[in-house]
């Protein structure tokens, strides 16, 4: 079982205003029925509302602290706006240090951790809490040690090179913060035990092939047995591999460069 160097958060605490508490529904709709199996338990965590728009332009903020948030594999950064003197929540990028000062503007310097639109930044640069949609707020590289790649700027639109390998084409208008996200070596932890996944609120996945004929289309047979059937099918005999799942008529297929390489 191996962990994270928690060594830069600088505060156990959160700031109380900007946290609330989320009630946890193990999976379960309205009407108590499961809807997304394997979900439940869990440590009980306050939720942090994070700041994913940072569009105070031409306010510097200064960094408070480096905190731990349960909620996602990223640290966050409290900061302190001097102009409007209010405090928020934002995704803290790697290298970041408590008294570093931060900024959203149309242009900034290129230095980690400020934010500005994508047609002044130049190609090469890594960037992360990348908006879709002008003035909606980050939505692409958001977990730990994420970072888009600024690949070209032109007629309007930048090209962006995500974690996946995927290239996507975004409005230039829209905001981007210059560096990678916090906590790169979360994806080298190993979960160890058990014991640790139900601290996550995971539970238990059983294999198809481990059940009986009744629950599942590969359960039955003497022994460990192949699939048996045609295609890759889920627990109510879906199939679930072999197609692709993505709607053609989609907007957005438009300003996808290049598909994500297959595994």
């Amino acid at each position: 079982m191996t962990g994270v160097d928690y060594s830069s958060l600088t505060t156990n605490e959160p700031y109380k205003p900007l946290t609330k508490r989320i009630k946890s529904h193990a999976g379960r709709n309205s009407a108590g029925r499961i809807t997304m199996r394997h979900q439940g338990g869990g440590q009980k965590k306050l939720y942090r509302m994070v700041d994913f728009k940072q569009n105070r332009l031409n306010d510097p903020a200064k960094v408070l602290t480096i905190e731990y948030d349960p909620y996602r594999t990223a640290f966050i950064a409290l900061v302190e706006y001097s102009k409007a003197n209010v405090k928020s929540y934002i995704l803290a990028p790697h290298g970041l240090k408590v008294g570093d000062s931060l900024l959203t503007a149309d242009v900034t310097p290129f230095t980690m951790g400020n934010r500005m639109k994508l047609k002044n930044i130049p190609v090469g640069m890594q960037v992360y809490n990348v908006e879709l949609q002008s003035g909606q707020g980050g939505i692409l590289a958001r977990s730990a040690g994420a970072y888009a790649e600024v690949l070209a700027n032109a007629d309007g639109y930048t090209d962006l090179k995500l974690g996946s390998s995927e290239v996507r084409r975004v409005s230039w208008e829209c905001l981007a913060s210059i560096g990678q996200v916090s906590n790169p070596d979360w994806s080298l932890v190993t979960i160890g035990k058990a014991g640790r996944s139900r601290w996550l609120g995971i539970r238990p996945t059983v294999r198809g092939k481990a059940m009986n004929p009744v629950d599942h289309p590969y359960g039955g047979g003497e022994g460990s047995q192949p699939r048996g059937t045609r295609k890759p099918k889920d627990v109510w005999g879906n199939v679930t591999g072999g197609h692709k799942t993505r709607n053609k008529r989609k907007a957005s297929s438009k300003l996808i460069v290049k598909r994500r390489n297959k595994k």
